[in-house]
This record gives structure tokens, C-alpha cells and sequence, in this order.
């Protein structure tokens, strides 16, 4: 296939929503003023409120529940269960999951976890996968996953990784930084994991490889290059620790839950540095989550978080800036993060160090709710005939004959993860609104009946643009039935 790109347009369809809602509004004040008796008031007012908040509903924020996960685990293998980790029945339910897991970090290990998926993604993603998706980016001992509710994947979009290596010369990927950043409804939000220079006396080198990883990484973005440009979730085996206290002083704190005794020593809340100062911190009310061998326990693994200062205008600038607040897109559309739990898990014991977990709820508005693409099968599929479906770009991005859609069976794992896949219409790019169609060999179409789903894949994007209804393969293949695969049904009796 010969690639071929469209040129996203900068034109906006939601500055003329937000148009028509100041001119809805507009119209109410002067209807207000206007009207000469109640009854007709109450009309009009009536008519207009709901016109405006038809228009201004996609604006009212909403809360998106995370969950993170921290946890260094060596060389262990994952446990068989992980609900009480996940929080799995926890109400409200969870959005988004981001999850952590620092493992082996041996080229062996490394080498052969590239030929087959290692045992900690698998777990995580059987226990996830009928709640969503995931996206993966592996360092050399770093594991970086992200799930998302179904209903996210069309609004999670631009996903890019990178990576920044900073132990044994920068040559393996012991000690450095991860991290994933995307488009959340139009929230630019980033993940950074670091594993920062161990040991009590390297807490500067903590400091200086954590502003080398914020300044060394960036995104193939023009708005959006660097991690601060982002909403910032920083965690990972930091490595700082409790320092001018002695071991009996520290058990005995510990012992006896008074750990505040004990946060004025730790490393982290002592330094100075601006750059550090941007980042949240719930309170450590938590045991220390790392014990080594002959050494002080400590809060090595933490969860913080940071959001992109808004710039202060000048003197010069004041006026244009107060007229021009609403366009830009911080400012139009806040995010407020609130950290809901931050606790450590002490029951699960394969390592030295305990699991760190923290729950946020995401207070956004949605700059956009609409899917770039519309998907959509027709009529009833079974491997007993080619099937069709329909494609229509509803906005204008960057698509590209690369582009594929593929079909998934409800309870996938990842955008690779289909049954099978159609490539896009070859010849030319869509027209906005276009419909589409695309048929689909019968050979390709699973034989067992099922819940699935059907999603438009943007190769620029690296996401899921679009996905259909969930619909049910009505009618079982005979094609099954003769392969065994199926009872025969002979007068409503199954052979």
C-alpha cells in the first residue's frame, strides 16, 4: 500500500458551538428584559435555556476516575490475584488504570520478554480487558501500562512514548525514565515513570536525573513538545530516603504510627528546587513501603502529580489577554485533579518494596465528544457470506490510507488484539461526511457467533479513532456446525 496523509485543518467546530451559546445566552438576557408578563417570560426563557444548554451541555464538567500503581518487583513473578490491588470493586468505577511494575532488568530477561509477552502484562490485561484497553511502552525493566474504559478509546488519541536512559552510562535502562503521553478529550495529560540513583547519599544525583529526564525528553508535538507542557503524573522507585535518623528510631516511629515524626527527614519534602516545588504530594500516612536488607525502611515509591502553571500576563498584554482567555484552550477548558486515596498495599509480599497506589478524580470539561470517525456494520455477519460495513469521517485529522478497522471480540485487550481487519478505502481520502463502504471475506469472519465491536485504527494517531455499537454475529456459520464446532439443530433438539 502506497501511504497517503490528509492535512488536519486548524478549523474548529467547537469556537462555533461556544458562538452560538454566547448568542443563545445573549438572546435570554434581552428576552428577560423584554418580556412584559410573566407568562410570556416564562416562555421564552424556557425555549432559549434549552437551546443554550443543549449547546453549553458538552462544556459541563465531568469526573474521570484514575488509578495508579507503583510497585518495584524485582525478579518475582506476578501473584495470581490482583483485585485488592486493582480495587476492582471499588464504586465509583475506574476510568483509567496506569500501572508500573519495575522488573527484572537483566538483558536475558529483557531480550526474551521483546519474543513473548511477559507474565505481568498478561496478568494485568486478562484481569482488564473486559473493562478496556491498553497501550504499553517497555524500558528495559520498566513496564508502563495504560488502561481505558471502552468508551475513552475514540477520545484518547496522539499516543507517543519515549524513554530516557540514565544508569551504567545511559547503556542499559537500569535507572532512567518512561513515559507515555496523550490527548485525553483534549487534555494533554503526560505518565512519567522514573527509577531514580539508589543509595542514601545520592540524593542530589536523584534531583539532577530527574530534571535531566524533564528537560533530555520530547514529543514529535508542535504545541505539546515537552513533559511540562502536559498535565504530569511522576511516580516510580525514586529511591529518596529518610535520612539523620537511626534504625531503632525509625522502628519504634513506625511501630507506633507516628510516621509524621519522621517527614521532616525524607528527602523529597526537603528539597528547594523550583521544578520540584510544580509537583502535589498526598501525605505519606502510609508505612514506609521499602525494607532491605540491612537497611532504613523508607518511602522510595511515590505517586505525585503536577499542573501546567497557567502564565501570568503583562502589563502590556493584560487587555488582549482578558479578551482572548476564553479561546485558549487551558483556560477554556480546566482540568482540576484530586487525589481521592494514596496508600500502599502491605499484603502482598514477593519484594522488598510494597505496591504504591493512588486514586484521582479528573474534574474536566470535555473539549470535544464527538469520534473523528463513525463505524458501523450492516446487516447481519456470519461466515456463511462477505459482510459489509460503513466508515465516515466526522472530523477533519490526519487519516491515511495506512489506516485500518479492524473486528474485535467485546472483552479485547488491545488494538492488535482483532479477530480481523479491512484496510481502508486505497484510492483516495475521505470527505468529511463521505459514507464508506468496505465488505469483508467471509473467510475472515470468525465461524462462532459473539458480542463484538468494529474500530477505525488511525496509524497517525496510534489509537482507536472510532468504534461501533457492540453487535451479536446473529447467525451461527454452518460452516461450524459442520466442522463440529457447533450442535446441529434438528426440529429445536440439538444433535
Amino acid at each position: 500500500r502506497v501511504r497517503s496523509d490528509s492535512m488536519s485543518s486548524s478549523a474548529s467546530q467547537g469556537s462555533r458551538t461556544k458562538t452560538l451559546l454566547r448568542q443563545r445566552l445573549s438572546q435570554l438576557l434581552t428576552c428577560v428584559e423584554d418580556m412584559s408578563s410573566d407568562d410570556e417570560a416564562s416562555e421564552e426563557v424556557s425555549r432559549t435555556l434549552d437551546e443554550a444548554f443543549q449547546l453549553c451541555g458538552r462544556f459541563i464538567p465531568t469526573d474521570t476516575f484514575l488509578h495508579m500503581v507503583t510497585w518495584n518487583v524485582a525478579t518475582a513473578e506476578p501473584p495470581e490475584d490482583v483485585t485488592s490491588l486493582l480495587q476492582l470493586d471499588v464504586q465509583p468505577t475506574t476510568d483509567l488504570y496506569v500501572i508500573l511494575q519495575e522488573v527484572n532488568a537483566t538483558p536475558v530477561k529483557f531480550i526474551s520478554d521483546l519474543i513473548a509477552e511477559d507474565s505481568w502484562s498478561h496478568v494485568f490485561m486478562d484481569t482488564l480487558a473486559p473493562r478496556g484497553f491498553v497501550t504499553s511502552v517497555r524500558m528495559q525493566g520498566l513496564l508502563l501500562l495504560v488502561f481505558a474504559k471502552q468508551i475513552h478509546l475514540p477520545f484518547i488519541r496522539n499516543i507517543q512514548t519515549t524513554y530516557t536512559r540514565t544508569g551504567i552510562f545511559g547503556y542499559w535502562g537500569n535507572k532512567g525514565g518512561v513515559s507515555v503521553r496523550f490527548s485525553f478529550y483534549g487534555h494533554m495529560v503526560c505518565f512519567l515513570n522514573c527509577h531514580l540513583a539508589a543509595h542514601m547519599n545520592y540524593s542530589l544525583e536523584r534531583v539532577d536525573e530527574f530534571e535531566y529526564i524533564l528537560e533530555a525528553q520530547d514529543f514529535d508535538l508542535y504545541d505539546t513538545p515537552q513533559i511540562r507542557d502536559h498535565v504530569v503524573f511522576w511516580f516510580g522507585d525514586l529511591n529518596f530516603r529518610i535520612a539523620d535518623h537511626g534504625l531503632h528510631f525509625l522502628r519504634s516511629s513506625i511501630n507506633s504510627g507516628r510516621l509524621n515524626l519522621l517527614w521532616n527527614k525524607d528527602q523529597m519534602m526537603k528539597k528547594k528546587e523550583p521544578f520540584l516545588q510544580e509537583f502535589e504530594e498526598g501525605p505519606l500516612d502510609f508505612k514506609p513501603t521499602y525494607k532491605g536488607k540491612k537497611r532504613k525502611p523508607a518511602w522510595t515509591d511515590r505517586i505525585l502529580w503536577r499542573i501546567k502553571p497557567k502564565t501570568l500576563p503583562s502589563e502590556d498584554d493584560e487587555e488582549e489577554k482578558a479578551s482572548t482567555s476564553t479561546v485558549d484552550g487551558q483556560d477554556e477548558f480546566p482540568i482540576l485533579v484530586t487525589q481521592d486515596k494514596y496508600t500502599s498495599d502491605m499484603s502482598y509480599g514477593i519484594s522488598d518494596h510494597k505496591p504504591v497506589i493512588a486514586t484521582f478524580s479528573l474534574d474536566l470539561r470535555k473539549c470535544f465528544d464527538t469520534p473523528l470517525v463513525h463505524v458501523s456494520p450492516v446487516g447481519v455477519w456470519s461466515a456463511d457470506q462477505d459482510a459489509l460495513l460503513t466508515y465516515t469521517v466526522q472530523e477533519d485529522f490526519m487519516s491515511s490510507t495506512w489506516d485500518w478497522i479492524g473486528l474485535y471480540k467485546m472483552g479485547f485487550k488491545s488494538a492488535a488484539d482483532y479477530e480481523t481487519f479491512v484496510w481502508v478505502r486505497e484510492d483516495d481520502l475521505p470527505e468529511i461526511s463521505e459514507v464508506i463502504q468496505r465488505s469483508v471475506e467471509k473467510d475472515k469472519i470468525p465461524l462462532l457467533g459473539g458480542q463484538y465491536v468494529l474500530g477505525y485504527y488511525s496509524t497517525n494517531m496510534q489509537s482507536i479513532t472510532g468504534l461501533s455499537a457492540s453487535f451479536q454475529q446473529i447467525l451461527e456459520s454452518k460452516r461450524a456446525v459442520m466442522e463440529g464446532l457447533v450442535p446441529e439443530d434438528i426440529n429445536g433438539f440439538n444433535k
